[in-house]
C-alpha cells in the first residue's frame, strides 16, 4: 500500500470499529463518527491519490484549478462534472466557493497575498488562510446547501520546504476525504512552485470524521480487501502551474490528469456511493 493507502484504510477501521453512532440530523441518516483524526503524509515522496478504490482524478484536478481562479460561479467546474450542480444557487453559484473566499470574500486577495509574504518573508508563522466565515456560516445562521468542510489552512517553510497543514471540521470519509487530501495535495506543490520551494510535510487533521450509514458496506468491503503493492504517484508538476491556474487554463487540468493516470492502477471499483446534500442523497 501506498503512504496514504494506509493513513485512510487506519482511519477508517477507527471509526468503523471504534466510532459512535449517531444519528445525524442534518443528512437524517445513521453515522459512524470518531471525533479528532490527523494524519501525516510526504506528497514528495507520493502523491497522495488513493488506490484502494478508484478516485475520479480529474475532478479534484479541476477543481483545485478553479479554486485558484476565485471563481464562485460553477460553469468552469461543469466542463469537467456535474457533481457540484446540486449545491449551486439558482444563478449557478456557489455561495461558500473556497477560492472566492481565498481571493474576494474578506476583501483581500489571501492566496495572492500569502505567496508574496513568503516570497518576502519566508520564515514567516502568519501564513494563514481561513474559507470559514464566522459572520455567515454555522452556529446560529440560516440552513444553506453548502459550508466549508475545510475551514483553514496555513503554510510554513521550514528547511526549504513549503509544509501545508490543512483543517477540516467534518469530513465524510468515503467519498469527501481522498478527494480533499489529493486536490489540497495539488495546491501545495503549486503553492511551493510558485514561491521556489520544495514539497515538505502535508498535515490533516479532521474534527469530526464520520462515515454515513449508506457507506458501510463500502467501508466494509475495502477493509476486507487484501493489502496490494501499488508504486508511489509521483506528481510530475507543468511549469508554472499556479500562473496558469490564474489565468483559467484548461489545459493545465488535462495535463496534469493525463500524468496522474498514466501512474494510476488503483483496485476494483466499490459499489457504487451516494454523496449526502442535506437531507438527502444524490448520486
Amino acid at each position: 500500500m501506498t503512504e496514504f493507502d494506509k493513513a485512510f484504510r487506519d482511519a477508517i477501521a477507527q471509526i468503523m470499529l471504534e466510532g459512535y453512532d449517531i444519528f445525524s440530523e442534518r443528512s437524517q441518516i445513521d453515522t459512524k463518527a470518531f471525533p479528532g483524526i490527523t494524519y501525516e503524509l510526504n506528497p514528495s515522496k507520493g502523491f497522495p491519490l488513493l488506490t484502494l478504490r478508484r478516485i475520479p482524478i480529474q475532478i479534484f484536478v479541476s477543481e483545485v484549478v478553479w479554486m485558484i481562479t476565485g471563481e464562485k460561479d460553477i460553469s468552469f467546474m461543469q466542463e469537467f462534472t456535474k457533481i457540484w450542480d446540486a449545491f449551486a444557487e439558482e444563478d449557478n453559484t456557489m455561495a461558500a466557493a473556497y477560492g472566492y473566499r481565498w481571493r474576494h470574500h474578506f476583501g483581500r486577495d489571501q492566496l495572492l497575498d500569502l505567496v508574496e509574504h513568503l516570497k518576502r518573508e519566508p520564515t514567516s508563522r502568519q501564513a494563514v488562510v481561513i474559507m470559514w466565515d464566522p459572520a455567515d456560516d454555522g452556529l446560529l445562521s440560516p440552513k444553506k446547501k453548502n459550508v466549508p468542510c475545510p475551514f483553514t489552512f496555513s503554510v510554513n517553510t521550514i528547511g526549504n520546504k513549503l509544509n501545508f497543514h490543512l483543517g477540516v471540521r467534518s469530513n465524510d470519509m468515503m467519498l469527501g476525504n481522498p478527494h480533499d487530501t489529493a486536490g489540497f495535495a495539488l495546491l501545495q506543490a503549486m503553492l511551493a512552485q510558485e514561491i521556489g520551494m520544495e514539497v515538505g510535510r502535508y498535515i490533516v487533521s479532521i474534527s469530526h470524521a464520520h462515515i454515513y450509514g449508506n457507506h458501510y458496506e463500502q467501508a466494509h468491503t475495502m477493509l476486507e480487501r487484501m493489502p496490494h503493492m501499488h508504486d508511489e504517484i509521483v506528481l510530475q508538476l507543468p511549469e508554472r502551474s499556479f500562473q496558469r491556474a490564474l489565468q483559467r487554463d484548461v489545459s493545465l487540468v488535462h495535463e496534469i490528469t493525463d500524468s496522474l493516470k498514466a501512474q494510476y492502477k488503483p483496485m476494483k471499483k466499490l459499489k457504487k456511493m451516494n454523496i449526502i446534500v442535506g437531507e438527502h442523497s444524490t448520486k
